[in-house]
Order: C-alpha cells, then sequence, then structure tokens
C-alpha cells in the first residue's frame, strides 16, 4: 500500500504542481498589473520610481501584441505562454521597429515536472539535503539567461519557490499522514 501513497505523491507533486504554478505565476502578473495601474493613476511614471518593478513592459510593445499571443491583455511579453524579450537584451528595441521575439526560459515545464518529482522524490526517501543539489543545477543552467533578463530571474525564483513549495507539501502530507 505504500508503494500506491508514493506514486500518487509523485504523480500529485509533478503533474498537478504545473496548474498550481502558473496560478502563482497569474496571480504575481495581477498584483504587478495592479501595482503598474495604481502607479498611473497617481500621475508618476513607474519607469522612474525606483521603487517599482523593474520589468516594467515596453508601452511601444503593449500596445501592439505579437501574432501567436494568447490575449491582448495577457502581456505583451508572453508568446504561447513563454516569456518573450526584444533579440539580444531585456532593453526596449531600437527605434525604428520591433526587434524580433526570443523566448527566454525554455523548457520551463519540463524541467519544473522534473524538478517537483525530485523534490518529492528527497523528502520522501529522507534526504532533503538533495534538494539543495537540484536547486543549484537549476540555478547554474539558468545562470547566463537569469544574469542577462530581469524578467526571466524573477519568473525564475517565483516558478521556483512555487514549484519546491508544492511537491514539499505534497510529500510531506504523504509522508506524516499517508505513511505515518
Amino acid at each position: 500500500m505504500n508503494a500506491v501513497w508514493i506514486a500518487a505523491a509523485l504523480l500529485a507533486a509533478g503533474f498537478v504542481g504545473w496548474p498550481v504554478t502558473a496560478l502563482v505565476f497569474r496571480l504575481a502578473r495581477t498584483i504587478d498589473d495592479k501595482a503598474d495601474a495604481a502607479a498611473a493613476g497617481a500621475g508618476r511614471d513607474s519607469a522612474d520610481d525606483p521603487s517599482a518593478d523593474v520589468t516594467v513592459d515596453n508601452p511601444a510593445t503593449a500596445d501592439s501584441p505579437a501574432p501567436g499571443d494568447r490575449a491582448a491583455g495577457d502581456g505583451a511579453n508572453t508568446v504561447n505562454g513563454d516569456i518573450t524579450v526584444g533579440a539580444g537584451t531585456a532593453a526596449a528595441p531600437a527605434s525604428g521597429g520591433d526587434a524580433p521575439a526570443t523566448r527566454i526560459l525554455r523548457g520551463g515545464a519540463i524541467i519544473g515536472v522534473l524538478e517537483r518529482l525530485a523534490v518529492c522524490l528527497a523528502i520522501l526517501a529522507g534526504q532533503p539535503v538533495a534538494i539543495a543539489y537540484v536547486v543549484a543545477i537549476k540555478g547554474l543552467g539558468r545562470f547566463a539567461e537569469l544574469k542577462e533578463t530581469p524578467v526571466a530571474a524573477e519568473r525564475f525564483i517565483i516558478g521556483t519557490l512555487a514549484s519546491m513549495l508544492w511537491a514539499a507539501g505534497v510529500a510531506a502530507f504523504t509522508k506524516v499522514v499517508l505513511l505515518g
């Protein structure tokens, strides 16, 4: 019976964690949008506000979503659910035309599933130190991209924390309540 609970915990941590993490991303985006709207309503330019988020969307691209965007109000920096930035850097494209969009944090959904499986398995096996290895490998693999793009760094932190908390919660529940 323990094997069934462990398999169920791994499935719940790995695959149910994706919608949970997506919900956290949506909540973070909603909070950012409300903060930007409040800053605009107060007459302040959020790009000049030192307390504002450093990942302010470029107004030129926010008015004209690229083809393939999920929805016009879903954020100008996403294409089919992936964050995009102008080619080369995270800065706004040069005047005279839009730079082609480059996807950042590619493969994040698959990496997230593997990360949640590893975290859940580490806790169920009584080896929580293995979680540090998962975080280190993930951080080293993404370091160059995170250094170049503040949007990617923010998404990486939010996704990693949400993903790991979900997996740790499922594993802890399984270990304490179901495997007792």
